[in-house]
């Protein structure tokens, strides 16, 4: 099968393709665009007691399970502070 590309490229940095006109090498991409992002919640409703696969869903699993390993690393730390093992 024929290459591509049939003109040997050579990797030395004199032969570097030249990159098209109007963009600097190092300069960021442009910027994107998105008409049709996300719109803002307001703080209400994204604290609201929403069930199923939604962000306030997330939001509350995430504030449960930090409380619940809180609560669990400060009975193992009294437990080790008050040294009642068996």
């Amino acid at each position: 099968m024929a290459p591509a590309n049939p003109v040997p490229y050579d990797s030395t940095p004199e032969s570097a393709p030249i990159p098209s006109a109007g963009i600097q090498v190092g300069a960021a991409p442009p910027a994107v665009v998105r008409s049709g992002g996300p719109e803002p919640v307001s703080q209400e409703e994204l604290n609201s007691w929403r069930r199923g696969f939604t962000p306030q869903a997330e939001i509350w699993n995430g504030r449960l399970a930090m409380l619940g390993l809180s609560v669990g690393l400060t009975v193992l730390l009294v437990a080790r502070l008050t040294g009642h093992a068996n």
